[in-house]
This record gives C-alpha cells, sequence and structure tokens, in this order.
C-alpha cells in the first residue's frame, strides 16, 4: 500500500468530516463577527437594516462556503491552487480596464448583487500557489536563486497591479504574506536581509522623489504619510480621521460609555466608522477591557491556525495554513496600527467586523481551506 493509499483509507467520510472540523475555530470566527454584528447594530443607532442585517447575511453565506471548501479533499485545492491564481490575475487585470471606482480608487467589479474586490482574492490565491508551489520543490532547492525568483514574481506581478489601482495597503499585504510562506518553506535569510536592505532604500526613494515627476507615491500617499507624522497639521482635512479616532480611543477609558452611548461615532464625529475604523467605536464603548477582549479573540484563532499547521504533516497544507493565519494576522496589525495612529492610514479593514462583502466571503474561504487542511490532514 503507497503512502498515498495510506493517507487516503485514514482520511475521514462523509459525515465523519464534519466531527473532524476544527470546531473551536469555528466557535472564535463565529464570536468576533458576532461582536462586529453588534457594533454595526450600534452605529446604525440601533437599526438592524443598515448595515447588521446585510453582513449578517453575508456571513451566513460566508459560513456555507467555508463548510464547502472544508468538505473538499485537500489534494483537490492543491491542484486547483494554479488556476486559482490565475483567475484572480485575470480579474485584476479586468479591474484595470474596466472595474468601477469609489473613493478615487478603481478596486472593484460590480456585478450588481456584490461588489467583488479581486485583491481581496488574490491573498489566498497566492497562498495557495506558493504553498502549491514549495509542495513540488525539493526542499534542498528552496534557497536556489532560480527557485527563489520564481515566487517572488508570483508576489510582486500581481502587487504591481493593486499598487496601480492603487491600493497601497493591500499590496503591502500580499507582499508580507507571500514572504511568510516563503520564510516557513525554508528559504534563506540572507534573501530576506537584501530585501529589507532594499525597503529601506525604497522608503527613502519615496522622500526624496516626491515633488518630481518620477515620485514613487501618489500625492494623496504622501498626505497620509504627513497626516501620520503630524495629525495636527491638518486637523480638518487630511488628518481630521486619526484625530477623531484617537479622540474615540481615549474617551472609551477603562470600561467604555456604554452599548451605543459611543458619542465619536453616534454623533458622526468618526468618518468611515462601520469600515476601516469600527474598531474605535468598540474601544469608545466597552472601553480597554473590550478591546482587548477582541485581541484576545483574535490571537485564539491565529493560534489554532498555528496548532493545526504543527499538527499537519502535509506541506502543502501547513504551508496553506501558515499562509490563511498571516493573512488573517497581517489584516489585524495593519487595520489597529493604522486606527491608532502608529502607521499611515492604508484603508484595510479589520477582519470579521468591518462592514464589507470581498473581504468577509473570501477571508471565511480562507478559513474553509484551513478546515479541509484540518480534515484530510494525514493520520
Amino acid at each position: 500500500m503507497s503512502f498515498l493509499e495510506y493517507k487516503l483509507k485514514l482520511a475521514p467520510t462523509g459525515l465523519s468530516k464534519i466531527l473532524h472540523l476544527n470546531w473551536p475555530l469555528v466557535i472564535l470566527v463565529t464570536a468576533v463577527a458576532s461582536i462586529g454584528f453588534l457594533m454595526l447594530y450600534s452605529i446604525a443607532g440601533g437599526n438592524l437594516d443598515t448595515w447588521a442585517r446585510p453582513q449578517m447575511e453575508r456571513f451566513a453565506a460566508g459560513m456555507v462556503l467555508m463548510f464547502l471548501v472544508a468538505m473538499m479533499p485537500i489534494w483537490f485545492w492543491r491542484s486547483m491552487s494554479g488556476a486559482a491564481y490565475l483567475v484572480a490575475f485575470v480579474l485584476l487585470l479586468v479591474v484595470e480596464f474596466f472595474g468601477a471606482v469609489g473613493m478615487g480608487a478603481q478596486r472593484w467589479i460590480d456585478l450588481g448583487f456584490i461588489r467583488l474586490q479581486p485583491s481581496e482574492m488574490m491573498k489566498f490565491t497566492l497562498v495557495m500557489a506558493l504553498a502549491a508551489y514549495y509542495d513540488w520543490l525539493d526542499p534542498k532547492r528552496v534557497s536556489h536563486p532560480l527557485y527563489v525568483l520564481i515566487p517572488v514574481l508570483l508576489i510582486i506581478t500581481p502587487t504591481v497591479l493593486v499598487l496601480m489601482q492603487p491600493n497601497l495597503g493591500t499590496s503591502l499585504m500580499l507582499i508580507l504574506a507571500g514572504a511568510t510562506v516563503m520564510f516557513a518553506a525554508g528559504v534563506s535569510l540572507w534573501y530576506f536581509a537584501a530585501v529589507s536592505s532594499l525597503g529601506v532604500g525604497a522608503i527613502a526613494g519615496v522622500f526624496l522623489t516626491r515633488g518630481t515627476p518620477w515620485q514613487f507615491l501618489h500625492d494623496y500617499q504622501y498626505t497620509r504619510i504627513d497626516t501620520f507624522l503630524d495629525p495636527t497639521s491638518d486637523p480638518l482635512g487630511a488628518g481630521y480621521n486619526i484625530i477623531q479616532a484617537q479622540i474615540a480611543l481615549g474617551s472609551g477609558g477603562w470600561s467604555g460609555k456604554g452599548f451605543m452611548q459611543g458619542t465619536q461615532s453616534r454623533l458622526n464625529f468618526l468618518p468611515e466608522k462601520h469600515t476601516d475604523f469600527i474598531f474605535t467605536t468598540l474601544a469608545e464603548e466597552f472601553g480597554f477591557l473590550g478591546a482587548f477582549s477582541l485581541l484576545i479573540l483574535y490571537a485564539l484563532i491565529i493560534g489554532f491556525c498555528l496548532f493545526a499547521a504543527l499538527q499537519n504533516r502535509d506541506r502543502f497544507s501547513a504551508l496553506l495554513i501558515i499562509g490563511v493565519a498571516a493573512n488573517f494576522f497581517f489584516y489585524i496589525a495593519v487595520n489597529l496600527s493604522m486606527v491608532m495612529g502608529l502607521a499611515p492610514v492604508v484603508g484595510v479593514p479589520l477582519p470579521l467586523l468591518s462592514y464589507g462583502g470581498s473581504a468577509m466571503m473570501v477571508l471565511l474561504v480562507g478559513f474553509g481551506l484551513v478546515q479541509s487542511a484540518h480534515v484530510h490532514r494525514p493520520r
């Protein structure tokens, strides 16, 4: 009996797959999403239909997708990795020429019932493609320059397209998630040191080329950097968002002002309160205790994912889980750094809390891949 036949023989089948799901992960994801529903209800002034109900419907649809993805064997998703990456890449090209424009950016494909954001899909299809590549590659060759170049191209090509939308936050997340998978696959640290050095040079170039015809960033992105460095320089303009966010965060104190009692959000001082800045509303209404409790839930989700990766003896599955967990972590880290004034505002939603369709659905499909790898792991 071959090793593959042995794995298939021991893999769960039929209804037993449901019992083998990582149920603590399902419960934690549902708990965080429920906090999001609660906050959207509060932000809308007690109106369920404004944001909370549509978000609940999307979450329900996303959970169905998660379970469907989980029931499919992990080898199926490995075989589909290349096709999934290619579809996401083609959709990025479609956005470039025919995408819908919103708030000065061209990032969406309007399907009528939902505005699809292909860059969100690329975050996870990139992880799938990289995991499949390193599963195929001989571990002894992972640090060979030729075999390092291929995943670098897989990362850089869609990153450039996303950066052209422009979408700096998602571009950064593609690079970070891709680098995490490469690191987990065993790529030499010397490559990361070299890239870090180039990153320092690129940051210097950002500032040195400002005001020239070949400046690295758009003017509004430079404005975000200025706002990050000194929000009070334009308190009623570019610095308004972060100043109001900091007021909301600080005014919550230890235990918060109470549910639906947040003045910054209820009186509409806080912009984008239902999307990128929803964490500040939570901190205002439930204080440090509420905000810290949310972070504990997030940490548990990431912890269960990493534990599932460590348990899995299949290389593709382990790298895939690590990639999904990395994406989830960078969602959180970038958003919280942004709303607390520790990083420039780049428009990254808070996972499972911020109002939106594409990010929610794609993230739950990502957790479905984690579940598929967990259910069908070699036993």
